[in-house]
């Protein structure tokens, strides 16, 4: 513990999973990996650019930096493969992107022939004249900034040198004016790549990241340089990018400059046909798998929680399997390491992460984080909710929005407990039944007499119930959710969604009169007077007596500020004392605190204990039978 830090705030220490590419492998990312390296270095395929494609957060980052790995594992001092990462969407937008990736290469080569150790005489010096000849060919005007950033190893142009550049001037060699621009480019960048100086390089590959995040000029120009003026022998490239969005960036650059969108020979769009010219074969990245997305949950889990030793070996674990198709039983424990937990967890959540994220790691990664963040949150106000539940709940909020926003409705209605038992009963959970002396038995709000079902005001009838398949899947997952007090989680979810809980029933004016009888604070309550009890018509009496009881039902954080509310207006209203009585049944026996049968007074009408009856028949705590026996015997004394 470090200094001024509680251990409640270590408790609830937040640890978040990192969006950047990981630094293990823990999707066997390495097979398609390799596979690239195997193109990039194929002697029949050079120069050649592949392409890696994936949706954002399918792991193309990661399958670059193996690529890097592997390659570097590859090179030799004799057989040098020299590695370029560049990531286009990071350019400054004031530089041309053609001019940026040139000059990336070309500072990565300038560096490459500063440390060459080749014998040849005037070898190098050649090649440094090359580089600057063609350095001087780029439009320095533009990619003056990040030329200086960079340094092109040798000497950056001065601001005079600059201007010179771009004008029509003399050679390198110092004889006949040379053209402007990059229409020689390309001859020169071949003659470099062949020198004495670089002959000690096999390859030189570029790996292009996040080209989709691209606005449509730059995924052209990047694309243009390449093709046009890079693509020479000993030159590779992998360009990782979302396919269809490149396609897209292709197409807004036809329809902005009017340029006819001819189709090919084999009726293949210009988009695709434009990219298919330049890129000469795609490796899609492969989407999780179940088994993949289940793995990945449990890998994630465990990453901080083992000894990088463990680690290592479960990883190892779950690529055999995976090589084998196996299944996560084939996992073997290690000693002394419990991964029951993390394995459960796992479990719970695959079936639903796998089908709802189209197994995306980093949608995956960001759901954790999501729930982490939650179940802080939570844990911080006072929310005392299992984390299997938490996630359960995550589950609905995140990925079936729609449904979420129906539970919260079923809370601001007062109908959440009676609708959830419902549905997991439709689901194939039986609720949890308390059973009284009298032959009752209470479910969902409903009593059921000679085995007739007869429901309690608000309550919800299962055979009625109209439930879509997606939740009735999500009630299926566990933990079963009959009996848990969900209120006071879905009070923050709705308040974090800005979603407003109105019991569209009551009328305005009762709203805020039911509000503060419920409300924390003494003084909300106080502010609803005898008066103002006195003053509600039979009607209104009835509609915010059910209300309240509604209310106790399903937020039992509010009983005994509710239950001091159905009493009070039965103390004021005489003709409501049946309605007042039926709210209370609405609160479960199992429910119930030992502080509220002690709210009663011993000269409230008969009705009214005869619910406290009720509850003694019902009730399975010891505590809370003792105190619903001294209400009663304070009532007979």
């Amino acid at each position: 513990m470090t200094e001024g830090q509680s251990e409640q705030e270590l408790e609830h220490h937040l640890e978040l999973w990192s969006d950047d590419p990981a630094a293990t492998d823990l999707l066997s990312f390495d097979a398609v990996a390799a596979t690239i390296s195997d193109a990039l270095l194929d002697p029949a395929l050079d120069p050649v650019a592949l392409g890696l494609s994936g949706p954002w957060g399918s792991g193309k980052t990661t399958v670059l930096t193996l690529v890097e790995q592997d390659l570097d594992a590859r090179s030799t001092d004799e057989r040098r493969i020299l590695v370029i990462r560049t990531e286009p969407w990071r350019y400054d937008p004031s530089t041309g992107a053609k001019e940026s990736l040139i000059s990336e290469v070309l500072n990565a080569l300038a560096q490459e022939v500063e440390s060459s150790q080749t014998t040849v005489e005037g070898a190098k010096e050649k090649a440094k004249k090359l580089v600057m000849k063609l350095a001087q060919r780029i439009d320095w005007s533009k990619a003056i900034k990040l030329t200086a950033q960079t340094a092109l190893a040798f000497q950056v142009p001065s601001v005079s040198d600059i201007l010179s550049l771009v004008r029509d001037g003399p050679s390198a060699e110092g004889g006949a004016v040379e053209p402007k621009g990059l229409e020689s480019f390309r001859a020169e960048f071949a003659e470099l790549m062949g020198s004495e100086a670089l002959a000690h390089v096999q390859a030189a590959a570029v790996l292009v990241d996040d080209l989709d995040r691209c606005l449509p000029e730059t995924v052209i120009e990047s694309l243009e340089a390449i093709r046009l003026f890079l693509s020479v022998p000993k030159m590779s490239f992998v360009i990782a990018a979302d396919e269809e969005r490149v396609a897209d960036a292709i197409r807004t650059r036809f329809a902005d400059t009017g340029t006819p969108q001819e189709k090919g020979a084999d009726d293949e769009e210009p988009a695709k046909l434009y990219l298919h010219k330049i890129v000469q074969t795609t490796f899609p990245l492969p989407t999780l798998s179940r088994f993949d997305t289940q793995s990945f949950l449990l890998l994630l889990q465990l990453q901080a929680k083992l000894t990088i030793q463990n680690f290592g070996e479960i990883v190892e674990q779950c690529t055999d399997i995976r090589r084998a198709g196996g299944n996560m039983d084939d996992l073997k424990p290690l000693s002394g390491v419990d991964m029951s937990e993390e394995l459960a967890f796992a479990s719970r959540l695959t079936p639903i992460l796998y089908e709802k994220l189209h197994g995306n790691p980093r949608r995956i990664k960001r759901f954790l984080n999501d729930l982490r963040v939650r179940q802080t949150i939570a844990a911080r106000r006072g929310i005392t909710l299992d984390p299997a539940v938490v996630a359960k709940l995550m589950v609905l909020e995140v990925l079936l929005p729609s449904d979420f926003e129906r539970v919260l409705d079923w809370l601001a209605q007062g109908e959440l407990r009676a609708r959830l038992e419902a549905l997991e009963i439709a689901a194939g959970r039986p609720a949890v039944a308390a059973t009284g002396g009298s032959g009752e038995i209470e479910s969902g709000g409903a009593v059921e007499t000679d085995g007739e079902q007869k429901p309690l005001d608000g309550a919800v009838e299962v055979a009625s119930a109209d439930f879509g398949e997606g939740l009735l899947r999500w009630a299926k997952l566990p933990p079963p959710l009959d009996g848990v007090d969900l209120a006071p989680y879905l009070y923050l979810a709705a308040s974090f969604s800005g979603v407003t809980l109105l019991d569209t029933s009551l009328p305005e004016r009762l709203r805020d009169i039911a509000a503060n009888l419920v409300s924390t604070s003494g003084a909300d309550r106080q502010a609803v007077t005898d008066g103002d009890l006195d003053a509600l018509t039979a009607s209104e009496a009835e509609k915010l007596l059910l209300h309240l009881g509604r209310t106790v039902r399903d937020n039992p954080s509010s009983q005994r500020t509710g239950v001091t509310a159905i009493l009070r207006i039965a103390r004021r209203q005489s003709g409501q004392v049946a309605v007042a009585a039926r709210a209370l049944l609405m609160l479960p026996a199992r429910d119930l605190t030992i502080g509220t049968p002690l709210l009663f007074l011993r000269n409230d009408p008969a009705e009214l204990f005869d619910v406290v009856s009720t509850w003694r028949s019902q009730a399975t705590a010891e505590n809370v039978k003792r105190a619903i026996d001294d209400a009663l015997n304070q009532r007979s004394a």
